[in-house]
């Protein structure tokens, strides 16, 4: 029997997850005057404010500081025993995270939102359960994001994830990344500039699968350069705790070997984080790669619920921007009972490594698989003024530009501020610029902006 709910325990919408993405959701219906509630088992934020982004560009700022007076030391900078105090940065982070919570909570109320802490657990089609109270309301938003994927090698529970990384009151001397994505790359590059010998263990043959193989290659050049080891075609057999530190066991084209390290970090993917909310007792079916959701995100079984982000089995990428479009989009559609699709063109993507790695549209395979005639601009900026000024020696640009249509249909780039120049790329393919109308805006100069000119 379906219970009963009181008066106070029901909502026009329940949204599950208080990160980016189901904030948003959760504002824009109650601007609309809707009854929403909204409840984490985290504090609000969400990965990418308290977790993951925005913690990790801070700590970044010290390793970027660090990198470029090493770039000019021989340049009429004295870098002067300068180094990474890694408690003060990390007092730092907490300078910004320690008040997202209570900011993000006091905004919601704001807007009229009932913030709620605990489980979120379905007990009917539109019914949740949390810390023993029922919930009922007759659409629900499942915007919880990813967890890190389950590993199974032996001793996999002495790894620390990426949230406890960056946590560490302490960066010990020898930290191992197991997995070549973009968390492993980036906290190891920071640990590098930061005073730490980190090794990258990646099984596949080449990491960063989803950016451009000959940038790649430059950027684990570069990192090499920095002290960063990445040792490809590696699987780990177990980690093994010491007095020491960790023994972590390997296996590299048949041949056993052992390496001994301080800290052992899990950066080897991330999962629809979806074990707790019992979906079977709502009707949502769902995968590996969450929940199965229509073009408008829409549960294909159950119609009273919407996912975006990380939760839904997409098409967009997991990326924080991404996942606040599809939250707006279900928002929309639950407000108007509309069928509108996200648009997932152009999303531009950066691996926040030093320097960056970035890309937009497709990659050069891809196009090619798909029948087009590109014309690929392959560009070594190493020598260019942008690099020379700061002292940086790698630098390069890859476009595709297809040629019947003179449009860009994908753009790569690995360089010092590429990060932001790679936002002009994606404004210009996603409202229909060409190469030749882009090469011909006149911009800045010297800006790193003024480089897309004969890039293109």
């Amino acid at each position: 029997m379906t219970k009963k709910y009181e008066e106070h325990e029901k909502y026009d919408l329940i949204v599950i997850g208080a990160g980016m993405a189901g904030i948003a959701a959760a504002t824009k219906c109650a601007s609309q005057g809707w009854r929403v509630a909204i409840v984490d088992s985290l504090p609000y934020g969400g990965t990418c404010a308290l977790r993951g982004c925005d913690p990790k560009k801070i700590l970044r700022r010290g390793a970027e500081i660090l990198d470029a007076a090493h770039l000019m030391g021989d340049k009429g900078i004295d870098e002067g025993g300068l180094s990474v105090n890694w408690a003060q940065l990390m007092k730092h982070k907490h300078g910004f995270t320690d008040g997202v919570p209570t900011s993000m909570e006091d905004d919601l109320k704001a807007h009229g939102v009932q913030t709620l802490h605990g489980t979120a657990v379905f007990t009917g089609p539109t019914e949740v359960e949390v810390s023993g109270v029922g919930y009922h309301a007759p659409k629900i938003l499942i915007a919880t994001g990813a967890t890190p994927a389950p590993l199974d090698f032996p001793g996999h529970e002495h790894l620390i994830d990426s949230t406890a990384f960056l946590n560490l009151e302490s960066l010990p001397p020898r930290v191992l990344f197991v997995g070549g994505g973009f968390v492993s790359f980036e906290f190891a590059h920071i640990a590098a500039r930061a005073g730490s010998r980190p090794i990258i263990i990646d099984r596949g043959p080449r990491p960063l699968k989803s950016f451009d193989p000959d940038l790649v290659d430059l950027l684990i050049r570069r990192g090499t350069q920095a002290g960063v080891d990445v040792q490809s075609g590696t699987s780990i057999t177990g980690v093994e705790k010491v007095p020491a530190g960790y023994q972590v066991h390997l296996e590299q084209q048949g041949v056993a070997a052992m390496i001994e390290v301080d800290l052992v970090v899990h950066g080897a993917g991330r999962l629809p984080d979806l074990s707790r909310l019992d979906l079977e007792a709502g009707g949502v079916a769902y995968g590996p790669r969450g929940i199965d959701v229509t073009a408008d995100l829409q549960s294909v079984t159950n119609s009273a619920v919407y996912a975006a982000g990380d939760a839904a089995d997409t098409q967009g990428m997991p990326l924080t921007p991404v996942a606040v479009v599809e939250a707006k989009v279900a928002a929309s559609n639950i407000l108007k009972s509309g069928n509108a699709v996200p648009d997932y063109a152009a999303t531009p993507t950066a691996v926040f490594t030093i320097p960056e790695l970035v890309r937009v549209g497709a990659l050069e395979n891809e196009a090619r698989s798909r029948g087009m005639d590109i014309d690929v601009r392959y560009t070594d900026t190493s020598r260019w003024f942008s690099q020379y000024r700061v002292g940086e020696t790698a630098g390069a640009a890859k476009i595709l530009v297809d040629r019947s249509t003179d449009l860009i249909v994908g753009a790569h780039l690995f360089g010092h501020g590429y990060a932001e120049l790679v936002n002009t790329i994606s404004l210009a393919m996603k409202y229909g610029l060409t190469a030749r109308e882009l090469r011909s805006s006149p911009a800045v100069y010297p800006s790193i902006a003024s480089d897309l000119g004969s890039m293109l």
